[in-house]
């Protein structure tokens, strides 16, 4: 087999690397999204510095603070890394679901019952270190996939709006999961709302000692690696890929765009009842938490960001960290208060969301390109005549 054919197409060369990247660069198609969430990043930021000299008080330091947190104290980092993971597992979840051209929001329940039923097994189950937090989160993922299905179902099924059903599912499993907390796991020699500790073999290895930083980390880096494989290199992900593109057409290719969905739905929720029980065996001895994280919605950031490739998410993870990091670091030691990175998570998702911007400059080159050929057709005729 000639190198001509490795590309999957008879006669046609695959591009080298240097190729592919000059492709890149020259693809305005390509080009154009990524110019725009960078952009959305960059305009992130400075208004974030914009907002902070209108409310600080000493807008230098807070603004030093804002951007250089990660690297004024090596904790800083550390804690960079850790606000990375949960986060990474929510934007792949909602990579496969975005793939697929689903709106579900499920994948909060999925993370925070995940984390739930790793606290029970964290606590009841005694298990080997290292067997222990594996089982938790098979355990996890494979509830979470069942609760990932449930959008899916009732979209299937009755026609129901998958973003009004997750929406409605998060609040009911929020309220399930702190009712199995208050009533069958709670500690109740403490004075908050936690559960009983956990085992000692519950909790993950720590790959830096003496921090948090723990091998959470590197479970999400190989969740990266197997949901990119997952939708670029399997039948599977092709078929979601395929039904989220144009459903008619992986009807008429004998795929059932059901069957597509109820998987893709599980498939998603695996992956946040995966990072729920991460999240927990990786940075707490108990269950503490007293409101929903809400990691679902920064994983909506971080798929956006990412433009639905899990290659990219943990570019976005780290920008969306970096983020909360700074904002954290500089409101423990200024005027500025931590809600104000809500503020910038919200521009973000209106710049991103706006489908018209990216139209915008598309519809603006295509003007461009259909003038200059009927100049060229135009002139072409005065020629012949």
């Amino acid at each position: 087999m000639t190198s001509a054919r490795q590309g999957g197409e008879p006669g046609r060369a695959k591009p080298g690397f240097f190729a592919s990247i000059r492709l890149f660069f020259t693809d305005r198609d390509k080009l154009e999204p990524v110019v725009i969430t960078l952009l959305a990043g960059a305009f992130a930021v400075i208004a974030g510095i914009i907002l902070i000299f209108l409310v600080s008080k000493h807008p230098t330091e807070s603004v030093r603070n804002f951007l250089l947190a990660p690297f004024l104290k090596k904790y800083n980092l550390w804690y960079l890394m850790i606000a990375m993971v949960p986060i990474t597992f929510t934007g792949l979840a909602l990579c496969i679901i975005y793939q697929a051209k689903y709106l579900s929001l499920i994948v909060d329940s999925s993370f925070y019952m995940g984390a739930v039923i790793a606290t029970a097994i964290g606590i009841y189950l005694p298990l080997p270190k290292g067997l222990h937090p594996a089982v938790a989160m098979v355990a996890a993922g494979l509830g979470g996939g069942l609760i990932g299905l449930l959008p899916a179902i009732l979209k299937m099924k009755w026609r129901a709006n998958e973003l009004v059903s997750s929406l409605m599912f998060n609040y009911v499993f929020y309220f399930l999961g702190s009712f199995i907390i208050q009533y069958f796991l709670r500690d109740r020699n403490q004075s908050i709302l936690a559960s009983l500790p956990f085992q000692k073999t519950f909790s993950l290895t720590k790959l830096v000692p003496n921090t948090q930083l723990h091998t959470g980390f590197i479970i999400a880096g190989v969740a990266v690696i197997l949901v990119s494989l997952l939708i670029y290199r399997t039948k599977w992900g092709f078929a979601i890929r395929l039904s989220g593109a144009n459903p008619k057409f992986a009807t008429y290719a004998g795929l059932s765009v059901s069957a597509i969905a109820i998987y893709s739905h599980f498939i998603s929720g695996f992956i946040g009842g995966l990072g729920g029980a991460v999240e927990m065996s990786g940075l707490y001895r108990a269950f503490i938490w007293q409101t929903d994280p809400s990691y679902g919605w920064d994983g909506v950031i971080v798929a956006m960001l990412a433009r639905k490739n899990p290659k990219f998410v943990p570019f976005s993870a780290l920008f969306l960290a970096y983020l909360r990091v700074g904002a954290d670091y500089m409101s423990r030691r200024g005027d500025v208060a931590f809600e104000f990175i809500t503020l910038l998570q919200g521009m973000i998702i209106l710049i991103l969301a706006s489908d018209k911007l990216v139209s915008a400059f598309k519809a603006r080159r295509l003007r461009g390109e259909a003038l200059k050929a009927e100049a060229a057709a135009l002139k072409a005729a005065e020629v012949l005549e």
